[in-house]
């Protein structure tokens, strides 16, 4: 049995992983950003271990959000799933940022800093990052036109490039990103085409199978099977200045 802390999974894909996994015999704490979608969450699975609230959307919000996972105790495995779409508004959070940029890519920089290191990583991505440049020149859209679509895509890019340099500078975990295609959730919408009974088992594989498949580190996923990611999420100095921008972000260095 693995204990597994998943972000962002009062709904949806997370709470759908959540729920295979408990399936599987694993013990699960759930993420919600308020009281009301937490209680929610608890009914919807009542065999959760518990449900962390938070709102990652401010540096102080995911902060607290991680020393709450820490109270609970040592996770196996964290799955980062916390996120929000591709057709946002410009909308800037009380610390300045976009809050795609902050929900998305921030937020997991500083729950990855903080929670107490797990022996598996897991970073949702998307297949939308594949067309995009990570723009760290501009990662808080200052300079450029906002365009919804293409700022979930870039923090979808950076999600990638975070769970890389996690397998490369934390050798002892096994850190792994996916795509889980492009299916109906509220997110996704209703057209979306893809398989919704495929879109969450990817997640629960990389947090908890004893698969040899599953096994692995820095590698890119889309329904269990190994793929190609953009190959700017594969530069070890792209990844390290994101890193450095994500420390000076936040003010919260990740741990050597």
């Amino acid at each position: 049995m693995s204990r597994i802390f998943i972000s962002g999974s009062s709904t949806g894909l997370g709470l759908m992983a959540a729920e295979l996994l408990v399936q599987q015999g694993h013990q699960v704490v759930l993420h919600a950003r308020n009281v009301s979608r937490a209680e929610d969450a608890q009914r919807a699975l009542p065999q959760a271990e518990a449900v962390v609230v938070g709102d990652l959307e401010t540096i102080a919000g995911a902060r607290e959000t991680a020393l709450r996972v820490n109270d609970l105790g040592h996770f196996d495995a964290v799955i980062h799933n916390a996120a929000v779409g591709y057709n946002e508004a410009h909308r800037v959070t009380r610390d300045g940022l976009p809050h795609v940029f902050a929900i998305n890519t921030l937020s997991a920089y500083i729950l990855t800093a903080l929670i107490e290191r797990p022996q598996r990583l897991v970073y949702l991505s998307s297949g939308m990052h594949h067309h995009v440049r990570a723009n760290l020149d501009d990662i808080l859209w200052r300079k450029r036109r906002w365009n919804g679509a293409d700022a979930y895509a870039e923090s979808k890019l950076h999600d990638a490039m975070l769970a890389f340099a996690l397998a490369r500078r934390w050798r002892n975990v096994r850190s792994n990103s996916l795509e889980p295609g492009w299916v109906p959730t509220k997110m996704g919408g209703p057209h979306a085409p893809d398989d919704m009974d495929q879109a969450h088992r990817t997640q629960a594989w990389l947090a908890a199978s004893h698969d040899s498949a599953a096994d692995v580190t820095g590698k890119y996923f889309y329904h269990m099977k190994r793929m190609a990611a953009n190959q700017q999420a594969l530069d070890a100095a792209l990844q390290d200045r994101f890193i450095d921008i994500c420390t000076e972000i936040s003010g919260i260095a990740l741990p050597e």
